[in-house]
């Protein structure tokens, strides 16, 4: 433990009891009985905290400080790497949210992770500049319709939407019980029981063209079945029947592959010349081959042979937008 977590340790005993006998110390700070007392001489001396010893309770304890005393202020807290990933990815996340009916509760939020950051050793502003987070391909959500959705989900209400399909540039009406917003991939969608396909359904948030509040109970579908039917599969898109991909990536690419996680139910293995196979389950290829085509030449499909077949065919299609011998670029 680096020293200055352990001041903030001595100062939150400090403060939650009335007497911390030097015992309590040893067992949280699991140092010895020498460097205890060097630390709280340190927090005595150097940041005039009003420790002192209690000799009738046999311990240190916290003194009332004088009038007109200086506030003692301990040295800055540094954070690991997945705290301040986790506080940074808070920030940016509440910094780009649709607040709609959230905006009272996210605003305190936002200060209050500022201060946190601020608290260390550096400040908001020069952590901010020297850790980015990047978004990628997020789409905008309207707030008229994302506070709709959220009144709609706390209040258990149906809603009624008017809903655009990308994959047959057509809008269609739904009527919807929402379950749970999820944010996956720097986008919202709507998981919801759709009384018109009578079937769980993911809706993206942003494709919501219209949407209205009904007076009538939403329904509500266990959590154990929404993470069956839609977290069974690969990536935002569901499915009751699932099907294992198996995928082999070259050595090369492996090295990078081999690290993540595409699925937390997924099986791997090294093959002798280095090569990595990658296992996945899925419901509905759309988003799966997506990922699969952003690797190019360096990941094979070894089956189900009907996921092959489509992968072989999207990259046919892709080639033929560059015939051999074309050189001038289309207007």
């Amino acid at each position: 433990m680096e020293r200055t977590e352990r001041f903030y340790r001595i100062q939150q005993l400090l403060r939650d009891r009335k007497v911390v006998p030097i015992a309590a110390f040893l067992e949280h700070l699991e140092v010895s009985v020498a460097t205890v007392k060097r630390d709280l001489e340190y927090l005595r001396n150097r940041i005039n905290a009003p420790i002192e010893w209690d000799r009738q309770a046999r311990g240190y304890r916290l003194a009332a400080p004088e009038h007109g005393a200086a506030q003692y202020e301990l040295p800055g807290l540094w954070f690991n790497a997945s705290e301040i990933h986790a506080l940074l990815t808070m920030r940016h996340l509440l910094a780009h949210i649709e607040p709609g009916i959230l905006a009272p509760q996210l605003a305190p939020l936002r200060e209050r992770l500022r201060m946190l950051l601020g608290s260390g050793d550096h400040s908001v502003d020069e952590i901010q500049k020297r850790v980015r987070i990047l978004g990628m391909a997020s789409r905008r959500v309207a707030q008229g319709h994302f506070a709709v959705v959220g009144s709609a989900l706390l209040r258990r209400k149906r809603l009624h939407l008017r809903y655009y399909v990308r994959a047959r540039d057509d809008v269609t009406e739904r009527e919807v019980s929402p379950q749970r917003l999820v944010h996956y991939r720097d986008n919202w969608y709507l998981d919801a029981w759709c009384h018109q396909r009578n079937d769980l359904r993911s809706f993206a948030v942003d494709a919501i063209r219209e949407a209205e509040i009904l007076d009538r109970k939403a329904r509500d579908v266990p959590e154990s079945k929404l993470n069956k039917v839609l977290g069974s599969g690969y990536g935002i898109f569901s499915g009751h029947r699932v099907r294992w991909a198996r995928l082999r990536f070259t050595r090369e690419r492996a090295r990078w592959v081999a690290t993540e996680e595409w699925h937390p139910r997924q099986r791997s293995r090294f093959d002798g010349d280095g090569s990595y196979v990658l296992e996945v389950p899925y419901s509905d290829d759309r988003e799966l081959v997506m990922d699969i085509l952003r690797h190019g030449p360096e990941v094979e499909v070894l089956g189900p042979a009907a996921l092959r077949r489509t992968v072989r065919e999207r990259l046919a299609t892709a080639l033929a937008q560059y015939p051999a011998g074309r050189g001038k670029q289309r207007r």
